[in-house]
This record gives structure tokens, C-alpha cells and sequence, in this order.
């Protein structure tokens, strides 16, 4: 099934346009004529990497089901530069007019994910590493964003809590302890769920190996520190899958990658992606 034809992300653009057009499109109906025709151009307004076309198809088709499709030799994934026309939309003027704000709203806010997660994994080409998303999304969109992720390039994390398991400090806190977490987690999870846990030193991590966890968070190491740990950890047992995190940015990601991490965890990548500047410029057809 498409991802899009997922009944939540359906309703959720039936919502976004009910929030901005509310009683009507006021200034629309007081100026262009119903049977006026027109045609809209996507216009990058910087590099890119595209990303929602479904949705901003979505967005109109939910206005009018007789809407053209977008014509476009593009596809979600590829990089334009500034001043490339990515793709019209015919339609009924009206419509493009009514439904511009809320499909620029989110091809913008995806493209912009989609863009950031790509220098990302750019920045660590070539080594063994994987980037990943987190749950820092914006409520009602972590379907939406989670998907810009993968189409620039990385990798999904949980999508939500009962996703996976992941035993994080106020759960360690609250369970008396690592070893102990873990055993209660072993004894009530379905044998398909595998065990993370955050650590932040040495003797921590060898509690989580030796309780079983199968994927341990080295969380707000530093490079070095990261790289120490991990080659204790493959000691230990060299099937545990090892995961960085914390304030990850462009500038050191790839020392995280070179420290021989298999995924690096980027939290900026939903939570402070900029929205990429895309035009809609609309003309009568």
C-alpha cells in the first residue's frame, strides 16, 4: 500500500485545510471568477531535495477530485537547484488558490527534512553508519516527516512508543536498575522485540550487554569517548548493534560514524529542519 493511502495522514490533510480555509476563502470568491482556469508552477527558490508531491496532490485532489494531476519529470528523492520549475498543477483557479497555503505548508516542511537528512548522510559516506530519525516530530505530522527522512537518505527510528523497546535513564531510574529493566522487559515483550538500551559509561553498558540488551545508546559521548565504548562493547559481544545520540550536528557527525557506531540517532532532523522556500506562482490557463 502507498504510504499515503494510510487513512491517518487522509484525514489529517481533511483537517489542515478545514484549520486555514474555516467559513471560506473569502478573498478568492470576492475576486476570481468559479469557472476561471489556471495553472500553478512549483518554483525552488534555493537547492532542494523534493519531497510531497503525493501530499501536495492530496491537498488540492481533497478540494476538487477533478484536479490534474502534477506534471512534473521529477520525482521525490532528487536534488534541484534555485530557479528549477519542478512541476505544475492545472485546475480551476479557485481551487489552486484555496488549496496553495496548506500544500506549500508541508511540501516545504517535508523538502526541508528531506534536504537536511541528505547532508547528513552525505557527511558520513563511505563508512558503516546509518542515519536515523527520532520522535522529536511534530504532533500530527511524524508520519509526514518520518517519510521525508527516509527519501533523504536515512533511516526510521520507532515511529512511537509501541514501536520498540527502548530503556532510557527514567526507566532505569524507575526500575531499579539496568539488569533489572531488562529482565522485566524480557519477561513481557513479544520474542519479535528486541531490547535497547541508554547508556553513559563503561560500567553501564556492560550491565545492559550482560542483561541481554541487544542495541545500546551511547548518549552525549563524545567521539572519542564513543569509540572507546564501542570497542568494548564488540568485546563483549560483537553482534550488539550500537547507537549514538545527542546533539548531533553536520560539523561532527562523521567522527561518531568514524568511531565505528552503526546508527547515529539526529534528533534536529524533525525537530529544527527549515522549511525549504518553494513558490507556487499561479497563472490563468
Amino acid at each position: 500500500m502507498n504510504w499515503l493511502e494510510n487513512g491517518d495522514v487522509m484525514s489529517a490533510i481533511g483537517e489542515f485545510l478545514a484549520e486555514d480555509i474555516g467559513r471560506g476563502d473569502i478573498t478568492t470568491r470576492a475576486t476570481v471568477a468559479p469557472d476561471t482556469r489556471g495553472q500553478g508552477r512549483f518554483l525552488a527558490k534555493e537547492f532542494l531535495v523534493i519531497c510531497g508531491f503525493d501530499v501536495a496532490e492530496a491537498v488540492f485532489f481533497h478540494l476538487d477530485p477533478e484536479i490534474t494531476e502534477i506534471e512534473t519529470t521529477f520525482n521525490d528523492g532528487d536534488e534541484v537547484e534555485e530557479g528549477t520549475v519542478f512541476g505544475t498543477l492545472k485546475g480551476y483557479a479557485d481551487v489552486l488558490l484555496t488549496g496553495e497555503r496548506v500544500a506549500l505548508n508541508l511540501l516545504q516542511r517535508m523538502s526541508g527534512i528531506a534536504t537536511l537528512t541528505r547532508a547528513f548522510v552525505k557527511a558520513i559516506e563511505g563508512t558503516g553508519a546509518s542515519i536515523v530519525d527520532t520522535r522529536k516530530t511534530t504532533p500530527g505530522l511524524r508520519m509526514l516527516e518520518k517519510y521525508a527522512v527516509t527519501i533523504g537518505g536515512g533511516k526510521n527510528h520507532r515511529m512511537g512508543l509501541d514501536d520498540g523497546i527502548l530503556i532510557k535513564d527514567n526507566h532505569i531510574a524507575l526500575s531499579g536498575g539496568i539488569t533489572e529493566a531488562v529482565a522485566a522487559a524480557r519477561a513481557t515483550s513479544g520474542h519479535l522485540h528486541k531490547i535497547e538500551v541508554e547508556v553513559t559509561n563503561w560500567a553501564q553498558l556492560r550491565e545492559a550487554i550482560n542483561a541481554g540488551a541487544e542495541i545500546v545508546m551511547l548518549d552525549n559521548q563524545t567521539p572519542d569517548e564513543a569509540a572507546k565504548l564501542v570497542q568494548m562493547a564488540r568485546g563483549m559481544n560483537p553482534a550488539v548493534l550500537i547507537e549514538a545520540s545527542g546533539n548531533m550536528d553536520l560539523d561532527r557527525v562523521r567522527s561518531y560514524a568514524d568511531a565505528g557506531v552503526d546508527l547515529i540517532s539526529v534528533g534536529r532532523l524533525t525537530h529544527s529542519a527549515r522549511a525549504v522556500d518553494i513558490s507556487f506562482k499561479i497563472q490563468t490557463a
